[in-house]
């Protein structure tokens, strides 16, 4: 597509339509409102966005230049390991065969790929990786045999495709899929050549997922999701399909799974059965006992993964945002020695395949994902990448401080507070909401964050809000279903925190949020626009009615849990009124809004709905959208849009230049 400019009003539903129609000459532009700019460049449509300050956009630009290695997955050799990470426009898979060694490109699609899995059988050169189309969410293998270079579709092309699990042998693995009838998600198993076709293993109700195998690859696990706080735990024959249930009579519990131990007859899993937090045991089948390993931490085990033949476990806790690792031998259940890593947050844990070497991901406040491999015998750790910043000098990053304010039910809140370094006077404020709604915000690295502090001088808030995760299933529950609103009082605490900081600017306070943490932008917005300068909402729900009804199939019975069921008239009625669309004549502060075309999970309606609402009412509201995007921008040149849509809106509504 070309380049238009044209000036006219944005119609709900009909976003593509119009923007093609008026590009091709079909409606003139003196035919709607005069009100609104509107211009369209490729894939991306903004309406009452500024032209790119050319200074800050060459900042920004450096700032989406940083990397991050995200550990996927040990070469079936064990001698290199195989990471995603972005060179060009999206994240591709790339080989590293030893520290600090060149990277070596193996995708080179239009579209991210972030997940992947060799084949564990030995010589194999059999690689299966996860991709979608525009943010569609429509998952699709796709094997890549490293040796050639060729690649071929394996499953069907339509359905979603999810949760890849190689068996022990390495000639067919587990997956989970849509493909029966679009909405509830079973699991199957299958090879290369059948996966397209072979039957469902598990054909349930549900959205269900396979964990893993055990060594002779007779059994397999599998878990059924139910909410955050309710899920459960299975062991499948895989000749038969014959189901067994691991503790039915825990019917409220969330059980997840991890491994079989070597000899099959028990099961490492996690639960939060004991008590607030998810808990790591090992299950005996035959006798229904538990042994619990973390008895004594009073954290989630948020990460658990075995080494291929079964004799060691590595998990990792989760310390109020923080990550630790440890590692234990399966039989005896002691700690095995490991060397000091950063403090940070980890993820990707991976043994190799001999299982003398672990894998791990780790980010600090001040630098990207990077790749470090503990040697387990000889007790070291060795960083494998270096990924770049886009030039900058982190030194000048500003760090993550936490912080706690109180709120209407005198709780205590948890936030992280990133300021810039060697800041004078007060500092504006971005409060950055995290999604979910079980998310937690986290003192990881954001090259967005440190944009905001460095560039824009304002401190950073993300708090975590009732509902979040990482601080026990009580405090998880606090705004289910008719408590939601109880959350956005805590968003408002945090307002009143802000203005007893004598650093902190109260008459410079921005709310801003991605999916849930966009409807929570939304509603703080119709709550306390008198105390807030402004508003920037990303794929963010405006109705949980029309959201409810309007989300892809699968994702429907999931949803309800957490938010309620629409289909009864009192939850119908208190979801209406609680909407922030229902109130958005409350709204008389700028607002930004910013959507995916193709998303799935909060479709795009919601935005479109929700800025012919403001505009109705008079109010002031940017909007961008993205033609080839879903539930967030995926691709650099669509986030250089966004995020200095977002820079601007910021820099506009605290009275900078």
């Amino acid at each position: 597509m070309g380049y238009v400019r044209i000036i006219g009003h944005f119609m709900r539903g009909s976003a593509l339509a119009l923007v093609l129609a008026l590009s091709a000459g079909a409606v003139s532009a003196q035919t709607v409102p005069a009100k609104i700019e509107r211009v369209q460049n490729g894939n991306i449509v903004t309406e009452n966005i500024p032209a790119v300050d050319a200074a800050l956009g060459e900042r920004l630009s450096a700032y989406l230049s940083a990397r991050s290695a995200g550990m996927l997955d040990w070469t079936p050799d064990g001698k290199g390991i195989l990471i995603t990470t972005r060179f060009g426009e999206t994240s591709q898979l790339h080989l590293v065969n030893g520290p600090m060694m060149a990277r070596q490109q193996l995708t080179f699609a239009a579209e991210p790929i972030t997940s992947a899995a060799f084949s564990p059988a030995k010589g194999s050169t059999d690689l299966v990786y996860v991709w979608d189309k525009g943010g569609s969410e429509n998952f699709q293998f796709f094997h890549l045999d490293v040796a050639t270079g060729k690649t071929t579709l394996v499953t069907d092309g339509k359905s979603r495709n999810q949760g890849l699990v190689w068996n022990h042998k390495g000639d067919k693995f587990a997956f989970s899929s849509t493909r029966r009838d679009g909405k509830n998600t079973d699991v199957y198993v299958g090879g290369l050549k059948d996966a397209a076709t072979v039957a469902p293993l598990v054909a349930q109700t549900g959205s269900w997922g396979a964990v893993a195998f055990s060594q002779d690859d007779k059994k397999l696990l599998v878990g059924q999701y139910i909410a955050i706080t309710k899920s459960y735990l299975s062991v499948v024959d895989v000749a038969t399909g014959q189901l067994t249930r691991i503790k039915p009579e825990k019917d409220t519990t969330a059980l997840t799974g991890v491994g079989f131990t070597p000899d099959a007859k028990g099961v490492f899993l996690t639960s939060d059965e004991e008590g607030e937090f998810k808990r790591l045991g090992l299950h005996d089948l035959a006798s229904g006992k538990t042994t619990w390993i973390t008895a004594d931490d009073p954290w989630d085990v948020e990460e658990a993964v075995l080494s291929h033949d079964g004799k060691r476990l590595a998990y990792v806790l989760n310390e109020g945002g923080w990550s630790t690792v440890r590692v234990i031998d399966t039989k005896t259940l002691k700690p095995v020695k490991l060397p000091a890593l950063p403090k940070g947050i980890i993820g990707g844990v991976s043994f190799s395949p001999d299982g003398s070497k672990l894998a791990l991901s780790l980010t600090t406040p001040t630098a990207p994902a990077d790749v470090h491999v503990v040697d387990l015998g000889k007790g070291k750790v060795e960083q494998w990448t270096k990924s770049e910043v886009g030039g900058l000098n982190t030194e000048t990053f500003a760090d993550a401080s936490l912080i706690q304010f109180p709120t209407f039910d005198q709780r205590q809140i948890p936030a992280f507070l990133f300021k810039p370094k060697n800041a004078k006077g007060k500092l504006p404020v971005i409060m950055l909401i995290h999604g979910g709604p079980e998310g937690q915000s986290r003192p990881n690295f954001s090259a967005t964050v440190q944009f905001w502090a460095n560039e824009l001088g304002a401190a950073v808030l993300l708090p975590n809000i009732r509902g979040s995760e990482g601080y026990g299933k009580t405090y998880l529950g606090l705004d289910n279903g008719f408590k939601r609103e109880d959350s956005i009082k805590d968003i408002g605490a945090l307002i009143d925190w802000v203005a007893t900081q004598p650093d902190l600017d109260k008459d410079k306070i921005v709310v801003a949020g991605g999916s849930y943490g966009g409807y929570a932008t939304l509603a703080a917005m119709t709550h306390y626009n008198d105390k807030l300068a402004g508003g920037a909402d990303t794929v963010g729900i405006s109705n949980f009615i029309t959201f409810l009804e309007a989300t892809a199939e699968y994702r429907r019975d999931l949803r309800r849990p957490e938010y309620g069921d629409e289909r009864h008239p009192e939850m119908r009625a208190f979801l209406q009124k609680i909407s922030p669309l229902t109130n958005a004549s409350k709204i008389t502060k700028p607002m930004l809004v910013i959507q995916g075309y193709n998303d799935p999970r909060v479709p795009v309606g919601e935005a479109e709905q929700m800025v012919a609402a403001i505009r109705k009412n008079g109010g002031e509201v940017g909007y961008v959208l993205a033609m080839d995007e879903g539930h967030g921008f995926k691709k650099k040149s669509n986030q250089f849009v966004a995020q200095m849509a977002q820079a601007q809106f910021f820099q506009k509504v605290f009275g900078k230049k």
